[in-house]
């Protein structure tokens, strides 16, 4: 809530189904005109309502009654959506709107170009971090990575002082991603394959082009990945399971990333081509491999973990023979028990372990859930 300017005429909040984007909003507004009644107004953009009127109408009825800032919840279910916004703010530039949308969303390609005028904003689910903080009442900072790596010992101790980390991050990575988890871990891991369906069988038919008979194909090839991944990628071996030629299963698995249902790895990110198959898949947070996948590999779901806190702000390739991740073209990161060794990294200057079930540091050998602190 803190690094958004809520401020700006204009801001888009983009973020996949289930993390929290509606909660956001209306936290904000609580926070911000609770006692303010008249002066922000929050709308679901698909509610019934707007069968029958506009939401320019909205707009210039707000305004005359001295409202002051719109939220517009789930925009992309409202057709016309950019024309429209981009009307009310040539209107009445004193009014400001704040909109939530799919992860999907084309603020670029949409039918008015906003993209100059609006301030973007993607919201992934819980860190590490933020999960101490939104599930156990436990207030921390977050660091940037290169804090984390040279200064791991004092950080450690900051965290260890008021909490155990290695059995809340066990935890975490059950449960930790989505801001839904109840105590009932059966009921988390439904609510997350219904978010799975949803992004598959709505967002990925509006936004992808995907035809709604492949849907369940999608769904096939997702299960498929969930109890096969790190998977070392046949294009071939996919196409041929699902029954569909190759360029369709690599236009899919862009889409599934761009929907935040899978990473995708690849040996050099500024060589990549559009049709070009990726080196590795994983799926996009270890939650989802406790929902999807008949048997959780603790050496997948580790790499899963970083590879999902890293990509947010970094760029994540995958290492190849050189450790399991290269960041930022600059840093060589190896995942592994608290035993991993540095016999694949020796040489490699600039090269860390992040390695599981320890506290604190030894020497470049620094706790895994310590990258769970970088948002």
């Amino acid at each position: 809530m803190n690094s958004i300017n809520w401020e700006k005429q204009l801001v888009s909040i983009r973020g996949s189904r289930g993390v929290g984007k509606t909660t956001l909003m209306r936290q904000y507004i609580k926070k911000k005109y609770g006692v303010n009644a008249g002066e922000a107004l929050y709308l679901v953009m698909d509610s019934m309502y707007f069968t029958n009127h506009t939401l320019l109408e909205v707009a210039e009825r707000f305004h005359l009654m001295g409202g002051k800032h719109l939220f517009l919840d789930e925009v992309h279910k409202y057709p016309t959506w950019s024309k429209e916004i981009k009307e009310i703010i040539d209107l009445w530039p004193d009014l400001k709107i704040t909109f939530t949308g799919s992860s999907l969303l084309q603020i670029l390609n949409a039918d008015a170009d906003l993209s100059r005028r609006v301030l973007s904003y993607d919201m992934a689910g819980l860190s590490f971090r933020e999960f101490l903080q939104f599930y156990k009442g436990i207030e921390l900072p977050s660091y940037t990575l290169d804090e984390i790596l040279s200064d791991a010992d004092a950080i450690c101790q900051k965290v260890c002082e008021v909490c155990q980390p290695q059995a809340l991050f066990e935890e975490y990575l059950r449960v930790g991603y989505y801001p839904f988890y109840d105590g009932d871990e059966q009921e988390y891991y439904s609510r997350i394959e219904n978010v799975v369906s949803f992004i598959i069988d709505q967002e990925m038919t509006q936004f992808c082009g995907v035809d709604p008979a492949y849907t369940r194909k999608l769904k096939a090839m997702l299960l498929f990945l969930a109890n096969n991944v790190p998977y070392n990628v046949s294009i071939a071996k996919l196409a041929s399971y699902l029954e569909i030629n190759k360029t369709t299963v690599l236009s899919y698995l862009s889409s599934m990333k761009k929907a935040e249902l899978l990473n995708l790895l690849y040996t050099d990110n500024k060589s990549v081509t559009k049709m070009q198959k990726p080196d590795k898949i994983y799926l996009h947070n270890p939650n989802m491999h406790y929902a999807l996948s008949t048997e959780q590999k603790i050496g997948t779901i580790r790499e899963c973990y970083v590879v999902n806190q890293l990509s947010n702000n970094h760029t994540v390739e995958y290492g190849k023979a050189q450790g399991d991740f290269k960041i930022d073209g600059r840093i060589t990161i190896e995942v592994g028990g608290k035993d991993k060794s540095f016999d694949q990294i020796a040489d490699i200057p600039n090269s860390f372990i992040l390695a599981d079930s320890m506290e604190f540091p030894i020497g470049k050998k620094l706790p895994l859930w310590l990258v769970g602190f970088i948002y």
